[in-house]
Order: structure tokens, then C-alpha cells, then sequence
């Protein structure tokens, strides 16, 4: 049977044993009220081909994000989900379009992957924050995000220390660039760890569908390591 504790951090109430480990893990000891965090960060991002990226990110996981980027010192734009809509706008050189996306479909993804990236923001999903979290195993515990009225089932993975091994849900999509957009499993999985003041979050690793396939390593199409991080107060 798992076992229940008190995370002072967290909310003031009983929790799943494993939760605690994770928000522990995550937050320490101290209350954080964080809702929102900006992250720099550089890697790669699979375009065709594998090409290097730099990036900067204001992440709000409730409300919604923006991701800007150049990639491969040559195209700049960003993705989004602000006030309820989402969008995608790249150009070359800054000038030449060569994406432009927006519409439900575009709104439903860029909402669940804000919703995916609360792993950067641990408190603004905390029990404190009103997201009510279960375990499912002594290393599982899930729970639903709620993004700007988009409500997401996410699971996720602990080590024994309460670290996140991997993430994953269901995101709206077309990976498969079949013209119908639909659910598909989307995840990510950790490689370190690193700790940003008080606040503990993954610093590496790799995004992309189909997570526990064996078509996990053809989906994989993002590569990151977080350069900087900081809290928005609020």
C-alpha cells in the first residue's frame, strides 16, 4: 500500500507518498507560489534533419507560453498559446515566412504542450494550486492540468529520490503528417537534473510522439539543455 505524508510545501494536507516525493524533489521544504518561469535554453530540433537551436521561453503552465527560438542561425519565430489562442510563425532571416499556423488544432496543441512543460514550473500545478494528484505506484503519479479550460491527463515517472525519470500524455496532433489531426501519446525523458535556487527541474533531455513505442526513437524531434532559469514572482 502507498503510504501518505504531510508536504509542507506543497499544501497543507495529507499527500500520496510518491507526490510528496516529487513535489519535494522538486520544490524543497519552502512554500513556492510560482506560477509562471522564464527558461533560456539550446539543443537541437529535428527539421528534416537534425539542426542546433537557442531559445528563450516565458512559461505560465495555466495560462499559456511562448517559445522563441533561432534555429540553425537562420530562422526565427516562435510558437504560442496566449490569451486562448495558439500559433506558430517562422521566417528566414527573420523576413522570409516559411510557417505560419494557427486555427483550433494549433490552440488544442500549443494548450496541451503548456500544459506537458508544468514540469518547469512545479508549483503553479502543486497541491497548493489547486491540481489534485494521485499515485498510481510507487514510482507513478498523475494528474490533470488544466490550461486555459484544456484539461490534460499527465503521467508521470519518479526515481526513488522523487526526480522525474519521463513524462507523457496525449497531444493533439498530426505527427504523421496525415492531413487529420488527432491524440496521439506525446512525452519526454530526463537525463539530468538541476537545480535553479531552491527549485529543482529537468535541465536535459528529449521530447517527441509516441513515448513507450518502439516508435519512441523516430519521434523523438527535440533535444534541449535549460542555460538559465527564473521564477516570475507573484
Amino acid at each position: 500500500m502507498i503510504g501518505s505524508t504531510r508536504f509542507n510545501g506543497a499544501a497543507p494536507v495529507d499527500l500520496p507518498e510518491p507526490v510528496a516525493r516529487y513535489f519535494e524533489a522538486a520544490l524543497g521544504a519552502q512554500a513556492h507560489t510560482a506560477s509562471a518561469a522564464i527558461l533560456t535554453m539550446r539543443g537541437s530540433i529535428k527539421l528534416g534533419r537534425w539542426l542546433p537551436f537557442r531559445a528563450r521561453q516565458l512559461l505560465a503552465p495555466r495560462l499559456g507560453t511562448v517559445w522563441e527560438a533561432t534555429v540553425a542561425g537562420l530562422i526565427r519565430g516562435s510558437d504560442r498559446y496566449v490569451d486562448g489562442v495558439g500559433a506558430m510563425e517562422w521566417k528566414l532571416f527573420g523576413v522570409v515566412p516559411i510557417v505560419r499556423a494557427a486555427g483550433t488544432d494549433v490552440t488544442r496543441s500549443t494548450a496541451e504542450r503548456a500544459a506537458g512543460e508544468s514540469i518547469w514550473v512545479p508549483s503553479a500545478v502543486s497541491p497548493a494550486a489547486g491540481t489534485k494528484w494521485r499515485a498510481t505506484s510507487p514510482r507513478s503519479i498523475t494528474a490533470t492540468i488544466d490550461t486555459g479550460g484544456h484539461r490534460v491527463p499527465i503521467e508521470h515517472l519518479i526515481d526513488d529520490e522523487g526526480r522525474l525519470i519521463s513524462s507523457s500524455f496525449l497531444r493533439w496532433g498530426d505527427p504523421d503528417r496525415t492531413g487529420i489531426w488527432t491524440a496521439h501519446p506525446f512525452g519526454v525523458v530526463v537525463a539530468e537534473h538541476r537545480r535553479f535556487g531552491s527549485i529543482q527541474v529537468p535541465s536535459r533531455g528529449e521530447a517527441g510522439w509516441y513515448p513507450g513505442t518502439d516508435r519512441w526513437r523516430d519521434g523523438v524531434f527535440f533535444r534541449f539543455e535549460l542555460e538559465h532559469y527564473a521564477i516570475v514572482p507573484t
